[in-house]
């Protein structure tokens, strides 16, 4: 065989027996060149699955007090989501003393057709801290209880984050006073928030723990 003839065989030979292990290295390569996205694709889908604490806050009810809310129904969070702000508050058993006292007032459809407004709510409790003879005076006083009830109110949907440190006009044209952060509202300095952002059709909700009266 010839000289230049056997250096051809020779790297021919070289060739071949190199082209395998060049094909395998290419593709490890390309394996860990693809595995990445996929990896940081995973990572970013959990970031985004994973509601942060203010998004929590802002989307769902909060506060001791709800965990009395029935699970299921139209006193649910989601049935009472589906109705007017008044229905809603009838189908709540710790509201029967306001439903009563704003059936009393005649502001049933007042609050029912009213749009984007907030409520602060007094439990049954927080009607139980007035002396009955008191408050029987007012759910017989109807000019009385209106503006106290319409004191509760406010024209325009707040958000848990509004109600840091928020100064606003009621419907009754008094102003009301809001401080806390995270699940610790107050307002007015002395009514307590114990289940807040309860959504209805038309209204945000804040049940409280005290009657509010209007200064």
């Amino acid at each position: 065989m010839s000289t230049p003839k056997f250096r051809r065989t020779a790297v021919a030979v070289a060739a071949a027996a190199l082209l395998p292990l060049s094909l395998a290295a290419c593709s490890d390569s390309d394996s860990g060149t693809k595995a990445a996205p996929s990896s940081a694709a995973g990572d970013e889908a959990k970031t985004s699955a994973t509601p942060t604490e203010d998004t929590m806050t802002d989307d769902q009810p909060f506060g001791p007090a709800c965990a009395g809310v029935p699970k299921e129904g139209a006193g649910s969070f989601d049935g009472m989501a589906k109705d007017p702000v008044a229905t809603a508050a009838s189908n709540n058993p710790a509201l029967s003393t306001l439903v009563t006292a704003v059936k009393q007032a005649g502001l049933v459809d007042t609050l029912n057709n009213a749009e984007n407004i907030t409520v602060f709510a007094p439990t049954n409790d927080a009607f139980a801290k007035i002396p009955k003879a008191d408050l029987d005076k007012v759910l017989a006083d109807k000019a009385t209880l209106t503006k106290i009830l319409t004191y509760h109110v406010v024209g325009e949907k707040l958000t848990p984050k509004q109600l840091e440190d928020g100064s606003f006009e009621t419907l009754q044209k008094g102003m009301i006073t809001t401080k806390g952060s995270g699940e610790n509202y107050t307002v007015n300095d002395v009514s307590k928030v114990v289940c807040g952002n309860v959504k209805t059709s038309n209204a945000n909700v804040y049940i409280v723990d005290t009657v509010l009266m209007p200064k």
